[in-house]
């Protein structure tokens, strides 16, 4: 068994050795086949340099694009801080960015916008230099002062809110100290008051009715504010005065200024117009929703539930809107304007639609980015109406 065995192991390792030899010839053969040549070896060396740069290229440009996007978003950060937006950068900032962000220029172009339909309301107005400057400085008293200081006010007494709601705004992220603030929206008040005054004097006004609604819109802009009465509390008071604050007043500023004949129809239609600024108002309140029902403030979105106030939002801006070019047409004979109102409508539907009824507490700024130009341009054309009207009546034409 021991010589079978050493015969068997014999013709093993022979058997071994044999395979080891083939092995080694092809490996042989393989590596002698599979060697390149010179030229292959140079065009191999080519393809792969020439796929080093590939392979960079995605990771340059996603790093490009990174840098790029964040670039974007400080950008937007800072836009939106100097604009007082939602979202706004909480980086330490020049003092006057801080100050500006504190006084919402985003909310002045309302009021900017209605001195100009006064102004065309009044029938009166006439592209002269003077006519000019005493438009800017009624927009500049309607706007940056009288809005600026009912915007600081607001914050003023609001910091605990916003705390929750927004704090990167200047109070509640301690960019600025609550004493800067009150003295800030005091100066604005006391600017304010003084354009008012001085527009009058200029306008030849015998009793001063500029300056008389520019310390009753103060008055009503702290009183929104400001406790014991704080409107801003009890939902429909609050969303109202607001929205008359952002119409109205503006209006009849820029009616009283250039031709001092504010009727009470007038008056009486800007007031119903300002229900769809209460429409716009409770949009605004759309963000703020967790803080007020925290504090216990009663929005109506915290009244009546978002889905409830959503429609009582587009109801009211959507109704006012309609209800003013019912009386364009058959109170004022302006039949054009009427349509004009009616056409401007179409694109706010379709904005409410698309944007604020599936998500009020998203969309709210987008919404009001797309449809509110639709709707100042709408008041503009009402402003118009009653020039022409008024123009009308100067003339005996009526």
């Amino acid at each position: 068994m021991v010589a079978g065995q050493g015969k068997r192991m014999s013709l093993g390792s022979s058997q071994a050795s044999s395979s080891s030899a083939s092995c080694s010839v092809l490996v042989g053969r393989r590596t002698l086949r599979g060697r390149p040549s010179t030229e292959g070896r140079r065009a191999r060396a080519q393809q792969v340099a020439s796929q080093r740069p590939r392979r960079r290229v995605p990771a340059l440009r996603a790093a490009q694009d990174e840098e790029g996007d964040l670039a974007e978003e400080a950008e937007g950060g800072n836009i939106k801080q100097l604009l007082g937006m939602k979202g706004a950068s909480v980086e330490k900032e020049d003092k006057w960015k801080v100050r500006l962000q504190l006084m919402k220029p985003v909310t002045w172009v309302p009021l900017v916008w209605g001195v100009a339909c006064g102004a065309a309301a009044s029938g009166m107005y006439t592209w002269t230099f003077e006519n000019v400057a005493k438009a800017l400085l009624c927009m500049t008293m309607s706007g940056p002062l009288l809005t600026g200081y009912t915007q600081v006010i607001n914050d003023y007494y609001d910091r605990e809110i916003d705390a929750i709601n927004e704090p990167y705004r200047p109070i509640p992220s301690g960019l600025i100290s609550e004493t800067e603030a009150v003295v800030q929206f005091v100066l604005l008040l006391a600017g304010g008051l003084g354009v008012a005054y001085t527009l009058d004097v200029w306008a030849g006004h015998e009793t001063p009715v500029i300056f008389y609604e520019a310390i009753f819109g103060s008055f009503i802009s702290y009183i929104y504010s400001a406790p014991p009465l704080k409107l801003k509390q009890s939902g429909w008071y609050g969303s109202y005065a607001l929205g008359a604050s952002y119409i109205a007043l503006p209006w009849w500023a820029g009616q009283l200024l250039f031709g001092n004949n504010l009727t009470w129809d007038v008056a009486l239609l800007t007031i119903l117009y300002s229900l769809a600024g209460l429409g716009i108002a409770i949009v605004n309140d759309f963000k703020s929703i967790e803080g007020d029902r925290e504090l216990g403030l009663k929005s109506l979105p915290v009244e009546f539930g978002i889905d409830t106030a959503k429609w009582i939002t587009v109801g009211t801006i959507d109704l006012t809107q309609l209800a003013v070019a019912a009386y364009v047409y058959q109170g004022l004979g302006e039949r054009w304007y009427s349509i004009a109102i009616q056409l401007l409508l179409i694109p706010q539907v379709f904005f409410q639609f698309k944007y604020f009824l599936p998500d009020p507490v998203k969309n709210d700024v987008k919404y009001q980015g797309a449809a509110q130009p639709f709707l100042v341009f709408g008041i503009l054309a009402t402003g118009l109406a009653v020039g022409h009207h008024n123009q009308l009546l100067a003339a005996g034409g009526l």
